[in-house]
């Protein structure tokens, strides 16, 4: 299942931080999960402090 992030995102970083991969980039402004690179781990989601990234 793909992970998704949501307006409610308040662009922390914490997701970025948290991926393993590094898988989540900053671009305009926005976080945005790269899903080619994404191994949906959930690590970006559980970490997220206001639970702004949901599976697809």
């Amino acid at each position: 299942m793909a992970y998704k992030i949501t307006d409610a995102c308040i662009q922390c970083g914490t997701c970025a931080a948290n991926c393993p991969v590094e898988a989540i980039k900053e671009e305009g402004g926005a976080f945005v999960i790269n899903q080619d690179e994404c191994v949906q781990c959930g690590a970006c989601a559980s970490n997220c402090p206001v639970e702004a990234i949901s599976e697809e």
